[in-house]
């Protein structure tokens, strides 16, 4: 009886080892601009629209590059941790501007997963908070 209790515990330890919590995601995206660098950085930098639903939390501006956390996280996704970098073009008055972001889905255990709290729900609203900021982004700085 001894034996089987401890087999049985082993097993349940082995298994329970390779048991983890969710995958980060990441959206990854990006614009081209024609304008140069320092232009678009400084636009970045002020852009009205952003200021409504993400505040700032460091800037290089040596990077051309700005940290920012979202000022409510009320999506499927949660740890939500992103940067936009600006990167010279194919000459000097064009931009690359960069979006990237990292998150988990809300739902921290392992399966079954509650639908909508899913790694494919969360990807798909940064998504569009991602393709939603450059287009807007893209737009201003045509504009001007």
């Amino acid at each position: 009886m001894k034996k089987l209790m401890l087999f049985i515990s082993i097993i349940i330890f082995s298994v329970s080892i390779f048991a983890h919590g969710p995958t980060p995601q990441k959206v990854q995206e990006s614009i081209t601009v024609g304008i140069s660098p320092s232009k678009a950085y400084a636009a970045l930098k002020d852009f009205s629209a952003f200021k409504k639903f993400m505040k700032t939390r460091s800037s290089d501006d040596d990077l051309m590059k700005v940290k920012y956390a979202l000022l409510k996280e009320d999506g499927p996704f949660t740890d939500y941790n992103a940067y936009i970098i600006v990167k010279k073009g194919s000459n000097d008055n064009e931009s690359v501007i960069q979006w990237t972001a990292r998150f988990y889905r809300t739902y921290k255990l392992n399966p079954p997963i509650p639908e909508g709290q899913d790694d494919a729900t969360a990807k798909a609203a940064v998504q569009a908070i991602v393709e939603k900021g450059l287009k807007d982004l893209k737009n201003s700085l045509s504009s001007n």
